[in-house]
């Protein structure tokens, strides 16, 4: 989320992605930060999970994420 933050000071759109299971950390962090970046949940877990699942969660994320970065575009 550091990282993010950086990254929007610089102009740049961010966003993360992360399983489920880290939700709540990511607003808590997000509290402490002051700042709430884009998020993706995909489900949890992701460890387990074979090339060709982590192929399907992203092309099924894909448009999300561009929409979502084009929509956080900085001025």
């Amino acid at each position: 989320m550091h990282d993010i933050t950086d990254l929007e000071a610089r102009g740049l759109p961010g966003m993360f992605i992360a399983s489920s299971e880290f939700e709540q950390a990511a607003a808590a962090q997000g509290a402490a930060l002051g700042f709430h970046p884009r998020a993706l949940y995909v489900p949890h877990p992701i460890q387990d999970r074979s090339d060709a699942e982590i192929h399907a969660l992203a092309d099924a994320a894909f448009e999300e994420i561009v929409a979502a970065l084009r929509a956080r575009q900085m001025p």
